[in-house]
């Protein structure tokens, strides 16, 4: 069952949903928090409430976490590490399993067939979203996405300033 605002802990649909500036859509659970104890990714259901087909397992929903990772897309990290696939087969096939783990723990929470097979952030062949790689690193913990864990370990700390909201 999904957390909502009818079935779910309200105080955590609301920090997300003003996390997100949006109400909060097919949330599972809480998948990490934050050093300053609010959700920063949630587990999302493989299908929306209105039927659409959600790929994306773990999404990243503390701002200032969500904006640290796209300064790292923006200095040109994906395009790095997409290319250290290609040179590394040992990055290369732990990248893989990841997608693999991926693919798993949403095959868990439902058969959605317009996704079997996808997961998400351009697993596993590229790197397309730090966002995803390090939501699946905080929610899986570290050693299961080497990629995300990476981007993890060079992003600054985004709780010093205490909550976001």
């Amino acid at each position: 069952m999904s957390i909502t605002p009818e079935t779910g802990p309200s105080k955590d649909v609301t920090a997300v949903s003003e996390q997100l500036g949006r109400p909060a859509r097919g949330i599972r659970s809480i998948a990490h928090r934050c050093n300053c104890g609010l959700p920063d990714v949630v587990e999302t259901e493989p299908r929306l409430p209105d039927g659409t087909p959600f790929p994306t397992t773990y999404y990243v929903t503390c701002p200032r976490l969500a904006s640290a990772i796209g300064r790292l897309e923006a200095e040109g990290v994906m395009k790095e590490m997409t290319d250290r696939l290609g040179e590394d087969e040992d990055l290369a096939a732990r990248y893989r399993a990841a997608h693999e783990d991926y693919l798993a723990r949403r095959e868990v929470l439902g058969d959605v067939p317009e996704v079997k097979g996808i997961s998400a952030g351009g697993m596993p062949t590229r790197v397309k979203c730090l966002h995803v790689l390090v939501g699946h690193s905080l929610a899986a913990g570290p050693g299961v996405n080497p990629l995300g864990d990476e981007a993890l370990a060079m992003l600054p700390d985004w709780a010093r300033r205490g909550p976001c909201v």
